[in-house]
């Protein structure tokens, strides 16, 4: 489940202590001893034939939470959408229910009681309606006492054998198995004696473990769960979205049909992000082999929001029956290269761009895994197109963006027209009323040549996007490129901030068909920074990300809304001048070539307590210029100073120190920039 920003997951998993583990393991309260997983290998299989492809379907907890909202009202309309969206046909199937679905006590013979108002006619009445449509229903409860939400609904803890009948009585195919109020039982055990207990029912039950990777199940579950989760909670930023993703990366070898990393519940359509970011997620997550839970108000969804989920060709990649995880090839600067084989020997390859601004890139064919051939065909899975290449891989990639490719060295590459990667070279920065240099190329990566080449620079109304070299060129042979130098001045006056551009380039297959390639570009005004040394909580911000909430200027994080922190506070002294943010972060000012050094009083805030684990890192022009290591909330501030001598740009960043990000409250205290 998704719990509330503020709470702090490992004090929920508090111990009681050795005499109530006992209590539940051996005075007779829990079921029959779990089978010894201490040696399981690596990539061990539960065997009972379910979630032979990453399970897709539907959670309710991120758009409903406990609300009154979430009701059997609202889960037969989801069941109703699924069929009417198409989100069956794509092959979304589970429609799931989260927390808060029962009553706060048992009744007198210890069965769960399904609250009366939220669902008057039972879950099997919810249960029998999803299957009625031809889909299935999941449940969830938690490997503790209680469930995660603050009411403190019953969990499964010495009830597993009873619970799990009752789920199946019930008509429940699926089964989200939590982790909180565990009273400190031993991991694999509490988890082992579900699977038992859902093996004892005879109902085919797909059994999904939610510890949130805090016991790397990765290495023991595979024959213990069909899928289990690798990290914490997912929350609706890019920051949360790309912390997990880079979690979830490095497991791949623990992946396969019947047995799943889970980097949890997809956020797409929820508002936090934008739609280019939101296809990143949805592309990520697919050629990770990762279960596909749809986490929006299927309701309120907007069209886009179905477009990039229902998207059959991405799905197809997260659904191929080989179960193949993708694996990182490079991820040099921010530029990810992901690959995942495919049953028909085709390969899929993710250019993924993490950073603020596109960027350039590339592999091969033969690096990815294909044999030699005179060509491949490569298809573009967002815009369902096929092109030919002659074994160049590469796009020029917008901020934030990925380019989902399906590539085969087949003998039909030739039908199709060359492949073409529009491009930018240059800065994106830009000062109201002068001029800045920019060239834009299209290159041709296919084996045929791209005839009648050219390209268009747009900008804003009252914007001056002049070229000052050709635009055109009759043919564009395999390699190489058309190059374009471009002058673009805002208007005198411009205020800062973000403004788009477009670049079109245009070209002819050599059958003649007619072809376009749009790159969206962002343009930043900016204004050179005060000469002498400025606080940076007073300067604009070029960017900004932030793991929950704002990042706060003079305060600390407080995770929700801006102006919600406490005064910045590290090691008892406090701070007036500064930045609060929440890992990963990182925030983006532009220096111009003018600056010479940031300086900084670093540490995790005190109202945390003694949770949280950081690391700073300052970057200069996408290098990493120093790091503190490692800080903890029991450490007093730490200086950091940074050499940022002619830099463009330069970026604070906070990432994880390695438990989670949960208590990650990160303080820049009289951060400084000199120039």
């Amino acid at each position: 489940m998704q719990l509330p920003p503020r709470t702090d997951r490992r004090r929920i998993s508090s111990l009681i202590g050795a005499a109530v583990t006992a209590l539940l393991c051996v005075g007779g309260l829990a079921s029959p001893a779990a089978a010894d997983v201490g040696d399981s290998s690596p990539t061990p299989q539960l065997g009972n034939g379910l979630a032979l492809t990453p399970p897709m379907g539907f959670n309710n907890w991120n758009s409903t939470g406990c609300s009154s909202d979430f009701n059997e009202t609202m889960v037969k309309g989801i069941a109703d959408l699924f069929v009417d969206k198409g989100l069956k046909t794509a092959g979304y199937q589970y429609v799931n229910l989260d927390d808060c679905w029962a009553l706060s006590q048992r009744d007198a013979n210890g069965k769960l009681v399904p609250d009366p108002v939220r669902f008057p006619h039972g879950i099997k009445a919810v249960a029998d309606y999803v299957h009625a449509k031809g889909l299935k229903l999941g449940i969830y409860t938690s490997a503790g006492t209680k469930t995660c939400n603050s009411k403190g609904f019953p969990g499964a803890l010495g009830h597993e054998y009873s619970d799990a009948q009752q789920f199946a009585d019930w008509g429940v195919d699926y089964l989200k198995y939590d982790n909180c109020n565990n009273q400190g039982v031993d991991a694999k055990q509490r988890y082992t004696t579900m699977r038992d207990a859902l093996k004892a029912t005879g109902r085919p039950i797909v059994y999904s473990i939610c510890e949130w990777g805090s016991n790397k199940p990765w290495e023991w579950a595979g024959d213990v769960g069909n899928l289990w989760r690798t990290t914490g909670d997912i929350s609706d930023n890019w920051s949360s979205m790309l912390s997990i993703l880079k979690q979830n990366l490095p497991l791949a070898a623990a992946a396969g049909p019947g047995h799943w990393n889970d980097p949890d519940m997809l956020e797409v359509g929820n508002g936090g992000m934008t739609d280019t970011e939101y296809r990143t997620h949805f592309s990520m997550w697919s050629i990770m082999a990762s279960p596909l839970l749809i986490g929006s108000d299927l309701r309120k969804a907007s069209a886009a929001t179905y477009d990039i989920v229902t998207n059959d060709e991405v799905i197809a990649v997260d659904q191929d029956p080989l179960g193949k995880q993708g694996t990182v090839l490079s991820s040099d600067g921010g530029r990810w290269v992901v690959v995942k084989e495919m049953t028909d020997g085709s390969r899929a390859v993710a250019l993924f761009n993490e950073t603020d601004s596109p960027q350039h890139i590339s592999t091969t064919a033969a690096a990815v895994g294909l044999p030699e051939a005179p060509a491949y065909s490569e298809r573009d899975l967002w815009q369902h197109r096929t092109y030919n290449t002659a074994g160049s891989l590469s796009a020029t990639v917008p901020a934030h963006g990925t380019v989902l490719l399906r590539v085969s060295a087949d003998q039909k590459w030739a039908t199709h027209p060359s492949a073409v990667d529009v491009g930018v070279d240059g800065s994106l920065l830009v000062e109201a009323g002068k001029a800045a240099p920019l060239t834009t190329t299209v290159t041709n990566l296919g084996r045929t040549p791209a005839l009648r080449a050219g390209n268009a620079l747009t900008g804003p109304a009252g914007w001056q996007v002049k070229a000052v070299s050709g635009t055109s060129a009759p043919a564009v042979p395999t390699g190489e490129s058309l190059r374009t130098s471009w002058q673009v001045t805002p208007p005198a006056g411009t205020a800062t901030g973000a403004y788009d551009l477009t670049l079109t380039a245009t070209y002819r297959s050599a059958t003649g068909e007619r072809l376009r390639a749009v790159l969206p570009l962002t343009t930043h005004v900016v204004v050179a920074p005060p000469a002498g040394r400025s606080s940076l909580s007073d300067l604009p911000m070029l960017s900004a990300s932030n793991g929950w909430g704002p990042v706060e200027k003079d305060t600390s994080n407080g995770e929700a809304q801006a102006g919600d922190g406490h005064p910045l506070t590290i090691g008892g002294t406090v701070y007036t001048k500064g930045l609060g943010v929440h890992a990963s972060s990182a925030v983006e000012y532009y220096t111009g070539g003018a600056c010479s050094a940031v300086t900084a009083q670093v540490g995790v805030d005190d109202e945390k307590g003694t949770n949280g684990t950081v690391t700073f890192e300052i970057w200069a022009d996408g290098k990493k210029v120093t790091s503190t290591g490692v800080l903890t909330n029991a450490m007093p501030a730490q200086p950091i100073k940074a050499d940022v001598n002619g830099a463009q740009t330069v970026r604070l960043v906070v990432t994880d120190g390695g438990d989670g990000v949960d208590s990650d409250h990160a303080d820049w205290a009289d951060a400084t920039l000199s120039c």
